[in-house]
């Protein structure tokens, strides 16, 4: 299995598997289909109850994605640089899960 790999700003590099970057994408654009779908509904004047369901729906759906992100990042980026000595790594996975609880 293959790794994809995507560099950021500073250097450093995202890796995915092949097949879980694509169920990412997959995730996303169905996540991206339904907000559209929420925009209609706004547009149509729907009932706020059915509209607030669908952004729910959303919410849940891109938990999902941050909670795959997250693991993913913890055991292939997070690892591989507390194994390379670059323990600030962990300084900056607190900001994000900082970032993600408030």
């Amino acid at each position: 299995m293959a790794d994809e790999r995507t560099r950021v700003g500073d250097g450093r590099m995202a890796h995915h598997p092949a097949e879980t970057k694509a169920g990412l994408i997959r995730r996303l654009r169905r996540i991206e289909g339904q907000v559209r779908g929420i925009a209609r509904l706004i547009d149509e004047d729907t009932y706020c109850d059915d509209v607030l369901n669908q952004v729910a729906s959303v919410e849940s759906a891109l938990n999902g994605v941050r909670k795959q992100l997250l693991e993913a990042h913890i055991r292939g980026c997070v690892v591989e640089q507390i194994a390379s000595g670059r323990h600030g790594v962990i300084d900056e996975l607190m900001v994000t899960i900082g970032r993600m609880t408030r």
